[in-house]
């Protein structure tokens, strides 16, 4: 099992923290799309790190057109010779038409056509062949050699689709090099929904799940005495926000907890944050996150998903003090427990 870190943004250390996470032996370094462009991110990164694998989890596809993804992310992957993982998610309705004013239709088909024309426009680049898709969401038909970067010496970075639905899943095994399973899955649904819809993906690509990576941003609850009571909390907040949503409703209801959905929803829409996190149980934490001390997390993960992941990150949405954060990190191979760094997750 690969194990990956995160990276923030701050404009001034982004180099030196990229350069700390490879040092630390991580095998990759995941930047997100909040408040700043992820791929931006991983460009500053790239120069001050040699073997550290870099992702996107993610960029939002349906906020930019196939050219403009395909353009930047084949720049990235330049520059950090060949070491992008091009992580892509679909977002949601809201988001895309009223923060993006962007389109929104048939996610899960659009998605598989904008891979497609990705592919079509590198393809275009590194083997010379004309430009010429045509979908039912998005056309490209015109390249001249004045606006192509010719070949590109890594080729085409690797694709990975964030899903959570079976659809989204099933385009990521048919179109994709990998998956990015939502943080907000459970063992019970990644094993009885997701796998068998990438599985179902797979057999109509003809391809093999051994050249396909799946990559798992696990909950994690841990810490001293004094630190688990917040990071309970913290990740009962996490847990609500995501379970207001009606996208992610069918992994509440793999547990019959689907009637949950609309009450935090409701709650969301007035603001009420903390009286949503209060009503997410302790079993529902359990079962949402790994619990564990900090020397017991690695085995704890490896015992919930080590059989049917590839990858895994750290989603901890709290700070943790260094040494215990050393420690969960000695347990999986990375550091020594004094050379814990709280922020490198």
């Amino acid at each position: 099992m690969l194990v990956d870190g995160g990276l923030g943004f701050d404009p001034e250390k982004i180099g030196d923290h990229a350069r700390r996470i490879e040092e630390d032996g991580y095998d990759g370094a995941w930047s997100t799309e909040t408040g700043h462009d992820p791929l931006l991110i991983l460009a500053q990164a790239a120069p001050h790190t040699e073997r550290l694998q870099l992702g996107t989890a993610i960029v939002v596809a349906f906020g930019r057109s196939p050219m403009i993804t395909a353009t930047m992310a084949n720049d990235v992957q330049l520059l950090s010779k060949g070491r992008l993982l091009l992580g892509l998610g679909s977002q949601i309705k809201p988001h895309i038409e009223k923060r993006y004013s962007m389109a929104w239709s048939h996610p899960a088909a659009r998605m598989r056509e904008y891979v497609m024309a990705m592919r079509t426009i590198w393809a275009s680049w590194n083997d010379g062949t004309r430009l010429d898709f045509r979908g039912d969401f998005y056309t490209h038909t015109l390249m001249t050699p004045f606006f192509s970067p010719g070949p590109n010496p890594y080729g085409a970075p690797k694709v990975f689709l964030a899903a959570v639905g079976e659809l989204m899943t099933e385009v990521a095994g048919e179109v994709g090099d990998g998956l990015l399973v939502h943080g907000f899955t459970t063992e019970r649904y990644l094993r009885e929904v997701t796998l068998p819809a990438l599985e179902r993906g797979l057999a109509k690509g003809s391809r093999a799940r051994g050249s396909f990576e799946v990559s798992y941003p696990g909950m994690v609850v841990t810490g001293n005495d004094e630190e688990m009571g917040r990071a309970v909390h913290a990740v009962k907040a996490q847990i609500a926000f995501y379970a207001s949503t009606p996208a992610y409703r069918g992994v509440l209801e793999v547990h019959g907890w689907g009637n949950l959905q609309p009450e935090l929803n409701s709650l969301s829409k007035r603001g009420e944050w903390d009286q949503m996190a209060g009503l997410v149980t302790d079993e529902m934490v359990e079962t949402f996150a790994v619990v564990a001390s900090p020397p017991e997390v690695a085995a704890a993960v490896r015992a919930r998903v080590g059989d049917v992941i590839d990858r895994f990150s750290f989603y901890v949405p709290y700070e943790l003090a260094a040494d215990s954060w050393g420690e969960v990190l000695a347990g999986f191979g990375k550091v020594r427990p004094n050379q814990g760094r709280g922020g490198d997750r």
